[in-house]
């Protein structure tokens, strides 16, 4: 009598999430949570001074991270720190991405004289360090913040571009596109129903990887006074206004420093994790 399970096909189950990528997720959800919702913890306003209480040490009372040299509470500022942080790191990646995507689909679907274009823009911005060129034109226009929003986001698009490109280029020429190409299908209906559904997530493992060097790169702007500006305040601006009193008051300095490391560092860690999981030469490898 033939055992029914020994010839039902195993179901192949998915390699548990890593403790490392789960304490990583631990906290990046404990970031966002303490940007959205860290100011009812503190009963002080972020530009709130206090001359009284200048440069009070982390565990004062009324003061659970000490205060800056004007009597602000460093906690209700490293909320709002984080809150600007964020919202240039997701809106600055996500026009890098979008800006990217779109043109390396438009180079890998046109050809000729657009991919001609569009290649070599791709060439002069990897040829252009960006905080060069972000340096430059903070310094010589008017540094608002939609600037640097803008700015930010142009880094990294030329990998997207390359990434997307080689990627529709591949996907164009296969049997599946063939055969919906056969079958009368129009351009868009053939890219937007079935290529890029295929190749939407290497933009999405790319963005994971961009996300913590747009961290980077907004924290270095701001610690050399050219990115965020007062009155709003990013962690690398915390960072900056305490790096004259590295040995009076570390805690300035020390604590935003921590968070950016850990964010970064736990955004690496997921990205590489995702790129793993999507990855299919990867995972047929497993």
């Amino acid at each position: 009598m033939t055992d029914v399970h020994s010839t039902a096909p195993l179901a192949r189950k998915r390699p548990p999430i890593p403790l490392s990528v789960k304490l990583a997720l631990g906290f990046v959800a404990l970031f966002v949570m303490f940007a959205l919702f860290g100011h009812l913890l503190t009963p002080h306003g972020f530009r709130e001074t206090s001359l009284f209480h200048r440069l009070e040490p982390p565990g004062s009372e009324g003061y659970w991270l000490g205060t800056d040299a004007r009597g602000r509470d460093l906690f209700a500022r490293l909320v709002t720190g984080a809150q600007i942080t964020l919202v240039v790191a997701i809106v600055g990646t996500v026009i890098g991405a979008v800006l990217g995507s779109l043109l390396g689909i438009m180079a890998g679907a046109q050809r000729g004289k657009t991919e001609a274009v569009i290649v070599a823009a791709i060439d002069v911005q990897a040829s252009l360090p960006i905080i060069i060129v972000a340096l430059f034109m903070l310094a010589m226009f008017d540094n608002s913040f939609t600037l640097f929003l803008l700015l930010v986001g142009l880094n990294g698009w030329e990998v997207y571009a390359r990434l997307m490109r080689g990627a529709t280029l591949q996907a164009k020429e296969s049997g599946y596109v063939t055969a919906v190409r056969a079958l009368g299908a129009t351009p868009a209906r053939i890219y937007l129903r079935h290529v890029l559904p295929n190749i939407l997530n290497i933009a999405l493992v790319q963005f994971t990887v961009n996300l913590p060097l747009t961290i980077l790169l907004e924290t270095a702007l701001s610690f050399l006074g050219l990115g965020v500006q007062p009155p709003l305040t990013s962690l690398g601006q915390i960072m900056s206004e305490g790096r004259d009193r590295l040995m009076t008051a570390w805690w300035l300095t020390l604590l935003p420093g921590a968070i950016i490391f850990c964010l970064a560092l736990s955004v690496s860690m997921i990205g590489d994790w995702l790129r793993d999981r999507l990855d299919p030469t990867l995972r047929s490898e497993r």
